[in-house]
């Protein structure tokens, strides 16, 4: 827990299901572990996550997805939604400081001191707009919505108007041509980028639940459709024996360990078959495309 890495409480969305599921005790001490970390876990000044402890006053949209949805849920099992402000307050703080008001998608991360390599020296933010940061960002505010009770209108209406703007922007930088997201989702014309799957599976998940949900207008279907049909023309290699792997992913991208957080340093990292990371989202994708094709 000293190491207050906001990713190792992602796990804890699973670990409340196990708990719900089978009531045991091992599941709550597991779950309230992983709740006290984000109880000390280091914030800037105005109460976003650190990334991790290491990375001092940085805010990375990977952690919002690594951290809210499971202190959302805890909070609605355990607290009473005592923590909900502290999680509207994680999306409102990533708004504030992540999001590009000309193009609306949102920075891969935000060094509040402006001291790291990657970090813009006015603004403290990083140069690029990686497709599965801004898809992290995606899934936590359609999950974190499950836990919130319609009665919280205000904080409802944060994260409401986030996924209803968000929504326009990947509008605009979905490739026409084959309904997925580039890499670098600004530049699909630059040397090297490529559509890139784990992203596209994210934005899928993300259109076809909010129009399930009702958050985004029906006019959004057609988008999620066109999405998932794109997941499986490009990115679905179908194997003799009838398996199939999820292809075009990028095995990772940080901006810890000396990283630069350039163009070239997106373009040089892995690109990987069957990394989870791509695959969950392609399957709780097609989850929510089989209940849209139902209505």
């Amino acid at each position: 827990m000293d190491n207050y890495n906001i990713d190792s409480v992602a796990p804890g969305m699973a670990v409340l299901r196990l708990y719900q599921q089978t009531g045991e005790e091992k599941y709550r001490k597991a779950a309230d572990l992983l709740r006290k970390q984000l109880a000390s876990q280091p914030k800037t000044s105005e109460g976003a996550f650190w990334h991790k402890k290491k990375y001092t006053g940085q805010l990375w949209l990977d952690g919002v997805y690594m951290g809210m949805p499971f202190l959302a849920e805890y909070s609605a099992m355990f607290e009473d939604g005592h923590s909900f402000d502290e999680v509207v307050n994680e999306f409102r703080l990533t708004r504030k400081y992540l999001r590009d008001a000309k193009t609306g998608l949102y920075y891969h991360a935000w060094d509040e001191n402006k001291q790291q390599v990657w970090a813009d020296k006015e603004t403290g933010l990083s140069g690029v707009f990686w497709g599965r940061g801004v898809g992290w960002l995606a899934l936590a505010l359609v999950d974190v919505l499950d836990f919130i009770p319609e009665q919280n209108i205000e904080q409802r209406k944060v994260l409401l108007d986030m996924v209803n703007e968000l929504a326009v922007s990947l509008v605009n930088f979905q490739d026409k041509q084959t309904g997925t997201w580039w890499q670098v989702m600004d530049k699909p014309d630059a040397l090297g980028n490529y559509r890139e799957s784990s992203a596209s599976a994210m934005f899928t998940y993300f259109f076809a639940k909010a129009v399930n949900k009702g958050y985004l207008d029906v006019k959004y279907r057609e988008v999620a459709l066109d999405a998932y049909q794109g997941l499986l023309n490009e990115f679905m290699l179908v194997h003799a024996d009838g398996h199939v792997s999820m292809t075009n992913q990028c095995y990772v991208a940080g901006l810890g360990f000396g990283r630069d957080g350039s163009y070239h340093y997106y373009m040089s990292e892995p690109v990987w078959t069957n990394d989870i990371k791509g695959n969950f989202a392609f399957i709780l994708s097609g989850i929510q495309i089989a209940e849209l094709l139902e209505h």
